[in-house]
């Protein structure tokens, strides 16, 4: 896949030397307890590494990159397209930021720009959607701001930090760019 350039960041392939990184926010709680049930138990090296590696080689079934810092490409989080439908034109769209300490400085947000415009202009998809559990507000203020409209909620979905919590469905059309 082509890198794709923003001010501060660069979308770019999966590497090898990104494990350590995944391997530090995929066990980290802070991270995972914002996202769905697949972080519900510890993930192995051996799973992180198959995963890259599956990743690395197409076999996952998703198209993604890694949101890499411009300047250095250093790994910053993964944003990935899943379910792409051809016959539709659409996609789901999934994202992290991986290093706690670059959250909440709009690396989400200009990598989310970068991504429809990818999506939209280049895929020619008309449709990406996206999930988000009720209870994170930062990533819900994101979405909004990057024009993804919610569409509604599946009640008590997710089973979350002592309770059953929704999951909001939200999207965004080409139209709307």
């Amino acid at each position: 896949m082509p890198h794709i350039h923003g001010n501060r960041i660069t979308l770019r392939e999966y590497r090898i030397e990104d494990l350590p990184y995944i391997r530090q926010w995929v066990n980290d709680e802070e991270i995972t307890g914002t996202l769905s049930g697949i972080f519900t138990f510890p993930h192995t090296l051996h799973e992180s590494e198959s995963f890259l590696k599956m990743t690395m080689e197409g076999k996952t079934g998703s198209k993604g990159f890694i949101i890499a810092e411009k300047n250095t490409l250093e790994y910053i989080g993964q944003i990935d397209l899943h379910k792409i439908d051809w016959q539709n034109r659409s996609a789901v769209l999934g994202i992290v930021i991986g290093r706690k300490e670059l959250l909440g400085q709009g690396y989400g947000r200009e990598a989310i720009e970068l991504m429809k415009r990818f999506v939209f202009e280049r895929l020619n998809l008309n449709r990406l959607e996206l999930e988000v559990l009720d209870f994170n507000e930062r990533a819900y203020r994101c979405y909004l701001s990057c024009g993804f409209k919610e569409e509604g909620r599946l009640r008590q979905k997710e089973f979350k930090n002592g309770g059953y919590r929704d999951l909001i469905i939200m999207s965004v059309l080409a139209e709307e760019q």
